[in-house]
């Protein structure tokens, strides 16, 4: 490993926090990859002067976000970094590929379904009426990161299923000549249900971002309705905030 490491002693930042903010950093801009090793936790504190207790919990702290597993016999690995995804309308599909993340996506139900009256006051369409469902599992490097449900009105487009794990749902919509618009969405956080944490490979009941997402085109027509879990080691929301005058 040849990163720029450096620590502060003046700096009232803890030690071990500053190195991992920087080995952190360093596996978000790439400069340490997926699969790379990190190197020897005695060597790396020798090279900074500091001592391996200080050394173990700057790289427990990233082993606990979930960016580096230590591997028996091949020592500490880096595994992915997070997409930090900003809060404005573009899919998911397209923010992976631009963080490098390698999206694929596994369809797990694609069908037609009654609209329930939650569904249809999102969509504007009668309760009970047909609606398209569609599951998927989005993975970034091989491994589950978002268990999508989305909800579309009838005859919107066509949702080939092998078309919807050759790429996004956003992209589909626009190559069909449908121009998103805008967007009403919530965020929140709860524990995974029994199915969730299986898709995701979690533990039932650890925690889980949500967004729920009611999407519409340039004629106001609701478009979209999605309900999204994410794993929170992989994956987190960004916002600007403003101060008002």
């Amino acid at each position: 490993m040849s990163l720029d490491l450096h620590v502060d002693r003046g700096s009232p930042v803890p030690l071990y926090f500053q190195l991992s903010q920087q080995l952190e950093a360093a596996i978000e801009h790439g400069a340490l990859t997926p699969g790379s090793l990190l190197g020897n936790e005695i060597e790396l504190a020798a090279r900074l002067g500091l001592s391996r207790p200080t050394v173990r919990q700057a790289i427990q702290s990233l082993v606990d976000k979930g960016l580096l597993v230590r591997r028996r016999g091949v020592g500490t690995q880096v595994v992915h970094s997070q997409v930090k995804r900003p809060l404005e309308l573009s899919s998911l599909y397209d923010d992976l590929e631009a963080a490098g993340q390698r999206p694929a996506t596994k369809v797990l139900v694609n069908t037609v379904v009654p609209a329930s009256a939650e569904v249809a006051a999102a969509l504007g369409v009668t309760e009970g009426g047909d609606v398209h469902r569609i599951e998927r599992l989005r993975l970034a490097h091989g491994e589950p990161m978002a268990y999508l449900i989305n909800h579309l009105p009838p005859g919107l487009m066509d949702l080939d299923t092998g078309r919807l794990e050759a790429t996004g749902l956003y992209r589909l919509m626009r190559s069909a000549g449908i121009t998103l618009h805008s967007a009403r969405q919530s965020i929140g956080a709860r524990g995974a249900t029994g199915t969730e944490a299986e898709r995701l490979t979690e533990a039932e009941g650890a925690p889980l971002l949500t967004m729920r997402r009611t999407t519409y085109d340039d004629t106001g027509r609701a478009v979209e309705l999605g309900d999204h879990t994410y794993r929170p080691g992989r994956y987190s929301f960004e916002f600007q905030l403003l101060v008002r005058p």
